[in-house]
């Protein structure tokens, strides 16, 4: 007999082929079996979502992360989307989400507009941007799968090692720990862009310096 529920794992995720006829309900509760019965093998990750097979509204995206980190010690960090492009921005966020060795994070799904302030004692991923005006603070790290326009607050409690990650960096200001950034003199707004390449900002030497994510950087800094 065909599984209503297929649980598919890929590098620090899982994607759930869902039976598109099943009532939602009785879905809900073969996803809850399936998780219990694999707990021990997930344990305490950390993972990104996916679906397949079915399409489900924002509401049961998040119904379904509910029931499988009530039935698990599973960690959902983000849900995932089908564009290949968006799912490798995911899986950076949550590469550098793994570098957190303290309290549990957490993500934000939108944009951050002029006059909001979005404060958390703990990590962030946010899936957006950051606009001019607008204000992210952490006590832990940042993560932005979108572009840092505005200001950005990593460290807030003046701790060391963190840092501050945006798929196109350019901030009115950004603070880490006790740092603050000098940006450079911004060239016109209207100049045509390069490719857009991830970037890091973190301590070294008592100054916050933004660099390209490479592998070999991240193996390199003291995060």
């Amino acid at each position: 007999m065909k599984s209503s529920v297929v649980i598919k794992s890929f590098q620090n995720g899982i994607s759930l082929h869902l039976d598109d006829e099943l009532s939602f309900e009785e879905l809900l509760g073969e996803i809850s079996l399936k998780f219990r019965e694999s707990a021990g093998f997930f344990k305490n990750a950390k993972m990104a979502l996916s679906f397949e097979g079915r399409e489900l509204s924002e509401e049961e995206e998040k119904i379904v992360a509910e029931t499988i980190t009530a039935s698990s010690d599973i960690n959902i960090v983000c849900l995932v989307g089908k564009d290949n492009n968006t799912n490798q921005n995911y899986l950076k966020a949550l590469q550098m989400f793994n570098h957190d060795n303290g309290n549990e994070g957490q993500f934000y799904r939108g944009t951050l507009k002029k006059g909001q302030v979005l404060e958390t004692e703990s990590s962030i991923v946010i899936i957006g941007d950051v606009n001019p005006g607008a204000t992210i603070i952490s006590i832990r790290d940042i993560i932005i799968l979108g572009g840092l326009y505005g200001e950005a607050y990593a460290g807030a409690d003046g701790s060391d090692g963190h840092f501050v990650v945006a798929l196109e960096m350019s901030p009115e200001k950004l603070t880490i720990g006790d740092f603050k950034y000098r940006a450079k003199d911004k060239s016109s707004r209207w100049s045509i862009k390069l490719k857009i390449q991830p970037k890091i900002a973190y301590v070294k030497t008592e100054t916050i310096v933004i660099e390209p994510i490479t592998k070999e950087l991240l193996s390199g800094i003291p995060l």
